[in-house]
């Protein structure tokens, strides 16, 4: 899907509320968060490259965290996006 702000998709289908935006820049896949009952996350947070996300997600694994940031950040959905925009 597409918006003024960029392509997107649902990380949970169930939850409108949430959007994750996804864009292309040289070789890595950035990935924001616009959630519609916080917009000032879209404002505070800005685009994540793929390979920090994953770093952040093995941090977590590490401090025996239960929380996993890749359930939100899906590559393969952000690629097919990207590939048919």
């Amino acid at each position: 899907m597409k918006d003024e702000r960029g392509l997107y998709y649902y990380p949970d289908p169930a939850d409108r509320k949430t959007r994750v935006y996804v864009m292309q820049v040289a070789e890595e896949v950035h990935f924001r968060i616009w959630r519609s009952d916080h917009p000032e996350v879209w404002d505070r947070h800005g685009w994540v490259p793929f390979s920090a996300i994953e770093q952040a997600a093995r941090m977590y694994r590490d401090m025996g965290r239960e929380s996993d940031p890749m359930l939100l950040y899906d590559i393969s959905v952000a690629k097919v996006l990207l590939r048919e925009a």
